[in-house]
This record gives structure tokens, C-alpha cells and sequence, in this order.
């Protein structure tokens, strides 16, 4: 494990559980509050040594935290970053094995003290509206906020769309609240919750649209788009990506960070662990393996592959939790492929026959291929590829497990298993 990166994981939740259990809810709150300012007196509230940019939403978040450290370290800053995919710290990097975006339990404190020992300048920190909701954010000064995006997630958990935004909004709150100046909020005019965070009291208020970037191309390899003027190419497929390249490169310009550094760094990017990353062992076919784990960004991702013959590969990640979206994600699938394999993700203590079966009401005009079993299912998906098509791996990503009943979890790499599965085909027909 790198030295940097050698951080307190959250303590077991017998303690957190034990105590809901016996505890009213405003009491549980507490719990949460003392925890976080805790977490932050003990490691020394190391957010004031540093420029702390927190970046929120519904999709994309790990994404533009990935493209905000580029521009930073091109730019010549030391940087730390925190998202679902990975945590970071002065260029050494460790995978997010926690099964979640925003530990808590100190963990962000601790987190950014090693930061701060590294000498890092900047931290770029993924927040969630859930960590909000549980005060994870508290006790961390920040500099700046980039909204992205809102669309229907987690609606049981909060009890509702404008729930949702409120846990969302009190992020810029605690913007508002932060000590340091100047403050900025980066957020996306196109959206229609981008107004609400815009109207955040901080220095600068800095909205973000396609229209900044007209005009502009995108396809299943890369964006193209003029922004102030000057051409960019990035590597990175899609009109999502657009969208999440323009917050990133808004916050850089408004910070002053010289457009010719965003520019490299955007125009190099590495490809994005889990995020439409392609896997490549040869084969005449194009495989995506990608978070996506709503409607919307399924369709996103859909449509940006439209040019092909699509096989898509999907579940309904979180058993237990946002039910309403399973026919509706397998109504998507079936507008936009040809074949579709329905695949266990995360059933947790749900039957995970019954969360397929419910995507499968979606499909009325084609039959899908339910196979629980999730290698067997890519193996299933892969052999029905023909030349020219593409393979949509969604739901999983980078996420390390496949969570089931009672807490069982097995190690689990969407990519590491299309990349066996992908040897085993080639190797079958050589």
C-alpha cells in the first residue's frame, strides 16, 4: 500500500447499527455531527491547509474529478483526489474499495491530513447528496463547488426529487459557510436545478453550458469543441463528457489557471477507469464497461453508440432501494439494442431474481437473456457479438464487490472478468 495512502478505513458499523437501533432519529444525527467535527479536530482540520474543491451531482462526478486533477497537476500544483473511483495523493493512487463515494468515520479528515503531510496543495473531493445527508462533508472547508447535473436517484432513501436537491443544496451551504476567499460555484445552466446552487453567497458564481462550447462534436471516441475561441479534442466519448469537461475546464478559468495548461491536460487524458472505458484484446467488436445505473445516464450512454449494433449488459444496482427504475432501465435497453442481457449486480438482501425479473417488464417487444450469474452473462454478451458492434457493460464499473444477502460480498472486476472472458472467446476461435 503506498505510505501516502495508508488511511483509517470507516470503523465497523456494529456500533452505528447497535445505536440505531435504540436511538430516535435526531439522536443518530448527532451521532453523525460528532463523528465528522471530531474526525476533523483529531487530524488538526487539515482542509484549511489546502484549496478544497468538492464536486457533486447526480452523474459524472468521478469523471470531472479525474479531469480537475489533470488541470492541476498540468498547472503545476501537488493534488489529492477522493471519488468512487479511486483516492489519490501526490501521484500515488489506491482503488476506492469501500463501496461508497464518501466514507465516513473520519476517513475524508484523515484523508486529507495525509494530504497535507504530502505537501499537496489542492484536493479535489467527490460528495454525495447521502454523505450530505450524513454530515460527512462537515468540518471541511472548501474553496469551491461544481454542480453538474440532478436527475431521479436515491428518491426512496431521501423521499423525493426536491428531498434529494435539499441534501444536494447543502453542500453549497456549507461553501457559504467555509471561512476561505474567494468561494466558487461552477454549475450547470442547463440544468434546471443549476439556478438554486448558482444563487449559493459566495464571491464568484460561474454557470457552465453547451452553448459555451458551439459548436462542438462528439462520438464514441472523443468531443470536439470550441471553447473561447480555440479548438480542444479530448479523448473521451460522448455529450456527458462535454458536459463534464466544460464544469472542469469553468472552475480552471475562474480560478485563473492558464487556458493553455486545461488545454494539455484535456487533450491527454487518460482514459477513465469504469467510466465507457473500452476493453481491448483484439477483437473486432468495441466493449464499454460503464457505471451507468439510471435511466438517464444509460440512455446517455446508449446514444452515444447508437452508430452501432448495440448488445447491452445490464442489472439494477442496490437491491432494496429505487425500484421504480428497473422497467424503465429495461425499456431503455430494449429501444436501443438489439440483444439484452439482464445480469446480477448488487442484490443485497433482495431476491436478485426478482429485481431481473422486474427489468424485464420494461422489454415488451423483445425477450431478454436473464442469466444471474454475471460472468457467465458477459461470456453470453461477448459471444453474440458480431464485427462492428458494441458490447455495453453498465452498472458496475470500478465497483470492487458484488454485495449480497447478510453482508456477503464477492470480489468483483467488470473489466478483469470481459478481459478473461475476451481470451477465452479469442482463444477458442484461433
Amino acid at each position: 500500500m503506498p505510505p501516502h495512502l495508508n488511511i483509517l478505513a470507516p470503523a465497523p458499523d456494529n456500533m452505528k447499527a447497535f445505536i440505531k437501533k435504540i436511538a430516535p432519529a435526531p439522536l443518530f444525527t448527532l451521532y453523525y455531527l460528532v463523528w465528522a467535527y471530531l474526525g476533523a479536530a483529531l487530524y488538526r482540520f487539515p482542509s484549511n491547509k489546502l484549496f478544497v474543491i468538492a464536486v457533486t451531482g447526480t452523474k459524472g462526478k468521478s469523471t470531472t474529478v479525474e479531469l480537475l486533477q489533470a488541470i492541476l497537476k498540468e498547472a503545476g500544483h501537488k493534488t489529492a483526489a477522493a471519488s468512487t473511483i479511486r483516492f489519490t495523493i501526490a501521484g500515488e493512487s489506491e482503488r476506492n474499495l469501500f463501496k461508497m463515494t464518501m466514507p465516513g468515520r473520519m476517513f475524508l479528515q484523515s484523508f486529507l491530513r495525509k494530504a497535507v503531510t504530502a505537501r499537496c496543495t489542492h484536493a479535489v473531493i467527490e460528495m454525495t447528496s447521502e454523505g450530505a445527508k450524513q454530515f460527512r462533508h462537515k468540518g471541511i472547508a472548501l474553496n469551491a463547488l461544481v454542480f453538474l447535473n440532478l436527475q431521479p436517484e436515491h428518491l426512496e432513501s431521501h423521499g423525493g426529487m426536491e428531498q434529494y436537491a435539499a441534501a444536494k443544496l447543502l453542500l453549497a451551504k456549507q461553501l457559504e459557510e467555509s471561512s476561505k476567499h474567494p468561494r466558487y460555484i461552477v454549475a450547470n445552466a442547463d440544468d434546471s436545478y443549476g439556478a438554486k446552487f448558482l444563487a449559493a453567497e459566495v464571491e464568484h458564481k460561474v454557470p457552465f453550458s453547451l452553448k459555451n462550447a458551439e459548436p462542438y462534436n462528439t462520438d464514441d471516441k472523443s468531443v470536439r469543441f470550441v471553447w473561447k475561441g480555440q479548438l480542444i479534442t479530448v479523448p473521451l466519448p460522448g455529450l456527458f463528457n462535454l458536459q463534464n469537461i466544460l464544469a472542469a475546464l469553468t472552475l480552471a478559468d475562474a480560478m485563473g489557471i492558464p487556458f493553455e495548461a486545461s488545454k494539455r491536460a484535456l487533450e491527454r487524458i487518460e482514459p477513465i477507469a469504469g467510466r465507457a472505458e473500452r476493453v481491448n484484446k483484439g477483437q473486432n467488436f468495441t466493449v464499454i464497461v460503464d457505471y451507468a445505473h439510471t435511466p438517464d445516464s444509460l440512455k446517455a450512454l446508449y446514444e452515444t453508440f447508437k452508430g452501432s449494433r448495440i448488445i447491452a449488459l445490464l442489472g439494477s444496482t442496490g437491491g432494496g432501494r429505487d425500484k421504480w427504475k428497473r422497467p424503465l432501465m429495461g425499456n431503455i435497453a430494449e429501444q436501443y439494442a438489439d440483444a439484452v442481457f439482464l445480469a446480477n449486480e448488487d442484490p443485497y438482501d433482495e431476491d436478485p431474481q426478482t429485481i431481473l425479473n422486474e427489468i424485464a417488464k420494461g422489454l415488451t417487444k423483445q425477450k431478454p437473456f436473464i442469466i444471474l450469474d454475471r460472468r457467465a452473462a458477459i461470456r453470453e454478451a461477448l459471444r453474440e457479438a458480431k464485427p462492428g458492434d458494441a458490447v455495453l457493460i453498465t452498472g458496475k464499473g470500478t465497483d470492487p464487490y458484488i454485495m449480497g444477502a447478510n453482508g456477503y460480498k464477492e470480489e468483483w472486476s467488470d473489466k478483469k472478468v470481459v478481459e478473461e472472458e475476451l481470451d477465452n472467446l479469442l482463444n477458442s476461435k484461433s
